[in-house]
């Protein structure tokens, strides 16, 4: 058996590309609850209207939070899961937030690559080539 034959299992409350993005991250030796946090809650989460959930936010730069998107939920789903994902960018810069989407499909193709450029306030998901 090689490790191709091995399924990757995310921990608990982590979908794979999430797992990766958050493993990536400490690669390049950022620190968990230090240098980032997973799942901020941002307006009450996702329990109170018109709140949301951002999957990393940093310490350091304060400015940025990077958003992994499933390519099947967030762009095939129709329009009211795009003009959801629209709000919520726009309501994160209103607080001086630059919210970087990567697509799921991205992170399983090239993670050091779109963690790299998301860590440089560069953004190639569908989200913004559809709507830009």
């Amino acid at each position: 058996m090689t490790t191709q034959d091995i399924p990757l299992v995310a921990p608990e409350g982590f979908s794979i590309p999430e797992f990766l993005v958050f493993s990536e991250l400490e690669r390049r030796g950022f620190q968990h609850n230090v240098d980032f946090s997973f799942q901020s809650r941002f307006f009450g989460g996702r329990l109170d209207k018109g709140g949301l959930v951002v999957d990393f936010t940093f310490a350091n730069p304060p400015d940025l939070a990077i958003n992994v998107q499933g390519v099947f939920y967030h762009y095939e789903q129709g329009i009211e899961q795009k003009a959801s994902d629209i709000l919520s960018a726009i309501q994160i810069a209103a607080q001086g937030i630059t919210l970087i989407f990567i697509d799921d499909n991205h992170v399983l193709e090239d993670v050091q690559f779109y963690v790299g450029a998301a860590l440089e306030y560069k953004d190639y998901s569908q989200a913004v080539r559809g709507f830009a």
